[in-house]
């Protein structure tokens, strides 16, 4: 006999995939008279169905922080058997857009590709994804191009004669308006996707931008070459 919370796990999934195929916990078996278009139907309902669970878990994770209090949200965590460093990703992502900003047309991954940008230049490129219809991975894309050429555009700017750099506002880019203006030097590190999404995660863990993390490594890193006393 099913327990309440197994029968309320089997009636969720039923709720995505319907009838035509069994459920069970360790699996699912399909009929052998199918339709073709019923089974890519219900491979649609299940990519919905682990997407709205990364926002549930996120959402159930952070109403157990703020209402049990930091100790009884640990101890949630280990209850799941899920990765912890996971689902603090998932919190941290979920802390970064109220609902109302959330687009139900795309991903959580899509979400979480521009977490680490302000709110304004979230929804600009949520929105762009969504109009183009963008796979995470094309978002990812777009995004790292964005971000070459405004690189190659900060390398290319004028100086002032007090060695200032004179910056022009592009109404196309989402800007980042505020910020003081200093003069920088660009380092450009190639990596592959998997080392991005891996360091990505470690700096979502400190609740900092990768590049902020990466910054803050090579800063640490070098205090530390320096303290060693070595020329």
């Amino acid at each position: 006999m099913d327990t309440g919370g197994e029968t309320a796990q089997h009636d969720v999934v039923l709720s995505f995939v319907g009838t035509q195929a069994k459920v069970q916990k360790s699996g699912m078996v399909f009929p052998q008279n199918l339709p073709e278009r019923s089974w890519e139907q219900i491979g649609a309902n299940l990519r919905e169905l682990v997407n709205s669970s990364a926002w549930w878990l996120a959402d159930w994770l952070i109403f157990g922080e703020a209402t049990y209090g930091w100790r009884r949200y640990k101890e949630a965590i280990e209850r799941t058997g899920l990765d912890y460093q996971t689902l603090r990703n998932y919190a941290w992502v979920a802390r970064r857009f109220e609902h109302d900003r959330r687009r139900d047309g795309l991903s959580f991954a899509h979400h979480a590709e521009v977490a680490r940008l302000s709110p304004p230049e979230q929804d600009y490129w949520l929105r762009k994804a969504e109009q183009q219809k963008w796979s995470r991975n094309e978002l990812r894309r777009a995004l790292r191009a964005s971000l070459a050429a405004q690189s190659s555009d900060a390398a290319a700017l004028p100086v002032d004669g007090d060695g200032e750099e004179r910056a022009a506002s592009d109404p196309a880019q989402p800007a980042a308006a505020g910020r003081g203006r200093r003069k920088v030097t660009t380092l450009t590190i190639e990596l592959s996707a998997d080392q991005l999404e891996h360091y990505s995660k470690a700096a979502a863990a400190h609740g900092l931008p990768v590049g902020e993390w990466v910054t803050q490594v090579l800063a640490t890193a070098d205090r530390h070459t320096a303290g060693s006393g070595t020329d």
